[in-house]
C-alpha cells in the first residue's frame, strides 16, 4: 500500500507515536497520553488505519489481574512504509510563494502593463 497524502495531522501524530517503536505492540491508552489525543479522536484513527493494512490490532493475551483486556497496535511494514514517508513529507518545508508584482499579475490576466 502506498502513502496516502491525505494524513490529517492528529493521524500523523499517532503514526509518529507507533513509528518509535514499531514492533512494539502498544495499547491505546498508551497512545493517547503520547499523543494528547482523546478517544473520540483516537480509536476512529486506528481503525481507520487497520481497516487500510497500516496498522494491525489484537487482544492482550493476559490481561492484568483486576482489569479488562486491552486492545493493542502495531504498523505493519505496509504501514512502517507508509508512515515513514508521510512523517517525511510532513516535516519537509513548504516552497515560499514569490510575491507577484503587478506586472507578472497583468501577464497572468493576458494584459500587457501601461509603461508609458
Amino acid at each position: 500500500m502506498t502513502s496516502s497524502p491525505g494524513f490529517s495531522a492528529q493521524t500523523l501524530s499517532v503514526l509518529a507515536a507507533l513509528c518509535a517503536e514499531p514492533s512494539q505492540w502498544q495499547h491505546g491508552y498508551a497512545l493517547a497520553k503520547q499523543t494528547g489525543l482523546k478517544s473520540g479522536t483516537l480509536y476512529p484513527i486506528l481503525i481507520r488505519l487497520a481497516d487500510r493494512g497500516l496498522v494491525e490490532a489484537c487482544w492482550q493475551d493476559e490481561p492484568q489481574p483486576g482489569r479488562p483486556r486491552r486492545h493493542l497496535y502495531r504498523l505493519t511494514a505496509a504501514g512502517l512504509a507508509s508512515a515513514t514517508a508521510a512523517l517525511a513529507g510532513a516535516a519537509r518545508p513548504k516552497a515560499a510563494k514569490a510575491p507577484r508584482t503587478r506586472a507578472v499579475r497583468g501577464a497572468v490576466a493576458g494584459v500587457v502593463p501601461w509603461t508609458g
